[in-house]
C-alpha cells in the first residue's frame, strides 16, 4: 500500500514514500529531500551463504548522471563502474548498518541506493543513508535499527546541519555523522584543522537531529513494517566452545602473548592443530571431519575472548604494551633517488612507502559525477598488495578498502596543501603498503606528509595520523578500555577503530568503524584526547627530527615552473591558429605549457634557461601594441612602398613605410632592408582599422634628441 510520510530536516522538507516503487524487494523507500530523490531497496537471500564465517552485506550507491541532467562521457554513453565518491558513500552507508544486524546472521543482504534526481543544496548521500535504514526497518530482514545520518558544516564558526551548496563551499568542516536514538554509530570527516571541542560539539548537534529522524523512521515502521523472518543461526557451537575454554584457555592466552605477529599466528595455528588432533583421538576422524569448521570457529571465538579479557580485565595487550603506548616508530625520507619525493614510515610491523609526484596543472584529475566538483589537483592513492600480509594472491587492482583508505589519507592532507597560486602543480601521492599489522591508513598519512616535504611542497603544517581501539563491557556502557595505536588483532577482535589525522592545530580527517551498537560522547571525547596526544608525539619525536620543514626547492627531476599572467583576450594569440604559435614555442624550447581561462600561464621545464626563453616568447606574443611603444621585430615582406615587420605579438605586423626607414631618401627598400632582418621600430600610429604604422626614422630622431639634451 502506497504511503507518504513527511517531516522537516534543517528547514527543508523530508518525505519518505513506501509501497509505490520496487515492490518485490524485501523493503524499499523513496526519499525526497527537497528536490533530491533517492530510491533505496533492501533485499535478502532466502538461504544463508554456505562456507563463510562473516555477514555478507553489500551496499551500492548508484550515481545516475540523468539525475543532474548529464549524458555520460566516453564511447558507451552509459554509467560504468562506480566513481570513487560513490564507493566512499557506499562504505559510509554500510558502516552504521552492519553492527545492527544479528551477529549469527549469514544470509546475503544487498542495499541499493539509486540516485534519481539531485538538488545540490540537499545531499543525496544523507538521503540514501536515511533511506537505507527505512528500507531495512520496514522489511522482514532481521535488523536492530533504525539509524539515521546528517551532514554537518562549520561556516564562520557556526555549526550548520545539512549545509547548502553555498555553505559547503565556505565550510571548514565536511562531517557525516550516523547514529541511533542512544549512540553514535559512524563518523566520517574532512576538516580544516578543527579543534577537538568544536568537533565534539558538531557531533552532539548532529545527534540531536539524528534522534528526530530515528523517531520519524520508527513511526513508519510501526505502521507498515513487516514481521522479521526466522533465519538459520550460525552461532558458535556452545558444546565445542565450552570444551575449548575449559581445556585450552590458558594455553591460548600464553600463545597470544607475543610481540611478533607471524610468531603469534603460528602459535595459534599450532594450537588449532593440537585441538583438532585431541578431538580426533577422543571422537574419531569422522567426527573431526564433520565438525572441523565448527572447531575452527570455536578457536577463533576463544582467541577473541582471550584478547578482550586480557585487555579489559588485566589491561594487558598481546604485545605487552601499555594501553596508551605507541608501537616502535621510525621514518626516513629521500629513499628513492629519482622520484620527486619519497618517505618510508614504519610503526611496529606496519610499513608504508609513500611517493610524491609533481605534474602540470592540466594533469589534475577530471571528475564526472553528480555533484558540482569537476576536478581535483591533489590525488592520494593507496595500494595494499597481498605480500604485505604474507599472502600469495595476484593483484587485481584497488578494491573498496583501498579506495577508502586512500581517500582518508587524502582528506587528512588536503587542508595543508598550498593553493594553486602558491604552488602551481598537480600533486599525486601513492602509498604502497609493504607490511601490514594494522593502522596502514594512518601510516600512509604520516609517510605522505614526509614525502610531500621531501618533494618541496610547501605544506602549511605537517600532518600525522593515529587510531584508537576499544573493548567494552556490553552490559555497561560506562565500562570500557581504550587502546592507543591498535594493531591488527586488536582491530579484528575489538569494538572500534577510531582513526584521526591532524596537525598540532587541529583535526583534518576522521573515520570511525565500530562493531558494537554505538559510541557514547565520553568515548568520542577520550578518543580525541588520546589521538591528539599521540599525533603530537609522533610529529615532535619521530617525523620532524627527520625533516623539519619542506625542502626549499623541488627535485631536479621535477618540472620547474615559471608563471605569468596575460590578458585573457591574448590567449588566442598565444595559442595561434590551430595551435601554431604555442606549438612553435614548445618545439623551440622543449617546455610544457598550461594556460588557464583567466590568463594564468604555467611553463614547466627541467631547464631554467629554456623556461625563461619560453616565458619571454609568451610575453612577447601577449604584449599589447601601443602607440609610442618600441618593438624588436623581423622583416617578413618587402613591398615597393615599404616593409612589413612582424612585431612578435601574436603574429601582428606593422608597416614600415619607405619614408620612415631613414632620414636619408631611399629609392629602393631592398637597398636597406631584406626579409629576415631584425629591426627595432617605434609604433607611431594605429588607425581605426587596427593597422599599425612603424618608424625607424622617428626612433633615430628620438635618440639624437636625447643625446643633444645630455650634452647640454
Amino acid at each position: 500500500m502506497f504511503k507518504t510520510y513527511e517531516t522537516e530536516l534543517s528547514g527543508r522538507k523530508l518525505v519518505i514514500e513506501t509501497g509505490k516503487m520496487a515492490g518485490l524487494a524485501n523493503g524499499s523507500a523513496l526519499v525526497r529531500y527537497g528536490d533530491t530523490c533517492v530510491l533505496v531497496t533492501a533485499t535478502a537471500s532466502k538461504e544463508p551463504r554456505e562456507g563463510i564465517d562473516f555477514f555478507p552485506l553489500s551496499v551500492d550507491f548508484e550515481e545516475k548522471l540523468y539525475s543532474v541532467g548529464k549524458i555520460p562521457g566516453g564511447f558507451l554513453k552509459r554509467e560504468g563502474k562506480p566513481s570513487d565518491k560513490a564507493i566512499l558513500t557506499s562504505r559510509a552507508i554500510d558502516r552504521p548498518l552492519r553492527p545492527l544486524f544479528p551477529k549469527d546472521f549469514r544470509n546475503d543482504v544487498v542495499i541499493v541506493a539509486t540516485v534519481l534526481c539531485v538538488e545540490q543544496d540537499n545531499s543525496p548521500e544523507v538521503a540514501a543513508m536515511i533511506g537505507a535504514a527505512t528500507a531495512l526497518v520496514i522489511s522482514d530482514i532481521p535488523f536492530n535499527g533504525p539509524t539515521a545520518a546528517v551532514a554537518v558544516g562549520l561556516v564562520d564558526g557556526e555549526i550548520i546541519i545539512n549545509p547548502t551548496e553555498e555553505q559547503r563551499e565556505k565550510s571548514d568542516l565536511t562531517l557525516t555523522v550516523a547514529g541511533t536514538l542512544n549512540k553514535i554509530t559512524m563518523i566520517e570527516a574532512g576538516a580544516n584543522e578543527v579543534p577537538n571541542d568544536v568537533m565534539l560539539e558538531a557531533i552532539k548537534k548532529a545527534h540531536v537531529e539524528i534522534k528526530k529522524i530515528c523517531e520519524f523512521i520508527s513511526s513508519i515502521q510501526k505502521e507498515v513494517g513487516k514481521p522479521k523472518f526466522e533465519y538459520q543461526s550460525f552461532e558458535v557451537n556452545h558444546e565445542i566452545y565450552e570444551y575449548l575454554e575449559e581445556n585450552y584457555k590458558d594455553e591460548m592466552k600464553e600463545n597470544l602473548s607475543e610481540k611478533d605477529k607471524e610468531t603469534r599466528d603460528n602459535n595459534i595455528d599450532k594450537l588449532t592443530e593440537k585441538i583438532e588432533e585431541a578431538y580426533k583421538e577422543k571422537y574419531g576422524e569422522e567426527a573431526l571431519e564433520e565438525h572441523d569448521a565448527e572447531i575452527k570457529e570455536a578457536v577463533t571465538k576463544l582467541e577473541k575472548v582471550c584478547v578482550r579479557e586480557m585487555i579489559f580485565k588485566e589491561h594487558k595487550r598481546v604485545d605487552g604494551r601499555a594501553i596508551d603506548e605507541i608501537r616502535p616508530l621510525s621514518c626516513e625520507v629521500g629513499v628513492l633517488p629519482r622520484t620527486h619525493g619519497s618517505a618510508l614510515f614504519t610503526r611496529g610491523q606496519t610499513q608504508v612507502l609513500s611517493v610524491a609526484t609533481l605534474g602540470m596543472i592540466s594533469e589534475e584529475q577530471t571528475l564526472d559525477g553528480i555533484d558540482t566538483e569537476e576536478s581535483k589537483r591533489y590525488m592520494h592513492h593507496y595500494n595494499f598488495p597481498s605480500y604485505s600480509v604474507g599472502e600469495a594472491r595476484p593483484s587485481r587492482g584497488p578494491g573498496r578498502r583501498e579506495i577508502g583508505h586512500g581517500a582518508l589519507a587524502e582528506k587528512a592532507l588536503v587542508p595543508v596543501i598550498p593553493s594553486k597560486e602558491e604552488f602551481p602543480y598537480a600533486i599525486r601521492v601513492v602509498s604502497e603498503v609493504l607490511s601490514s599489522n594494522g593502522s596502514t591508513s594512518q601510516a600512509s598519512i604520516c609517510g605522505s606528509t614526509l614525502a610531500l616535504m621531501d618533494a618541496g611542497v610547501p605544506i602549511k603544517r605537517p600532518v600525522a595520523g593515529i587510531s584508537t581501539g576499544l573493548v567494552t563491557n556490553p552490559d555497561n556502557d560506562e565500562e570500557y578500555v581504550m587502546l592507543t595505536d591498535i594493531q591488527g588483532v586488536e582491530d579484528f577482535f575489538g569494538d572500534m577503530d577510531f582513526k584521526v589525522g591532524g596537525t598540532k592545530k587541529g583535526i583534518t580527517a576522521i573515520q570511525v568503524d565500530i562493531k558494537c551498537d554505538g559510541l557514547t560522547y565520553d568515548i568520542i571525547e577520550e578518543a580525541f584526547e588520546r589521538t591528539e596526544k599521540a599525533r603530537n608525539y609522533i610529529l615532535d619525536n619521530i617525523m620532524l627530527p627527520v625533516i623539519s620543514e619542506p625542502r626549499k626547492e623541488v627535485s631536479k627531476y621535477a618540472p620547474r615552473i615559471v608563471t605569468t599572467t596575460i590578458n585573457p583576450d591574448k590567449i588566442k594569440d598565444v595559442i595561434g591558429p590551430g595551435g601554431k604559435m604555442i606549438n612553435k614555442i614548445i618545439d623551440e624550447t622543449g617546455v610544457k605549457i598550461d594556460i588557464e581561462e583567466d590568463g594564468q600561464v604555467f611553463i614547466y621545464s627541467t631547464d631554467n634557461e629554456k623556461a625563461e626563453q619560453a616565458l619571454e616568447m609568451v610575453e612577447d606574443i601577449a604584449r599589447e601594441i601601443e602607440v609610442g611603444g618600441i618593438y624588436y621585430g623581423e622583416v617578413v615582406r618587402i613591398m615597393n612602398f615599404g616593409a612589413f615587420v612582424d612585431l612578435g605579438c601574436g603574429g601582428k605586423e606593422g608597416l614600415l613605410h619607405v619614408s620612415k626607414i631613414s632620414k636619408k631618401r631611399i629609392k629602393n627598400v631592398e637597398d636597406v632592408l631584406h626579409v629576415g632582418d631584425k629591426v627595432t621600430v617605434k609604433v607611431i600610429d594605429i588607425d581605426e582599422q587596427g593597422r599599425i604604422n612603424l618608424s625607424m626614422k622617428d626612433l633615430a630622431e628620438d635618440k639624437e634628441t636625447e643625446e643633444h639634451e645630455e650634452n647640454e
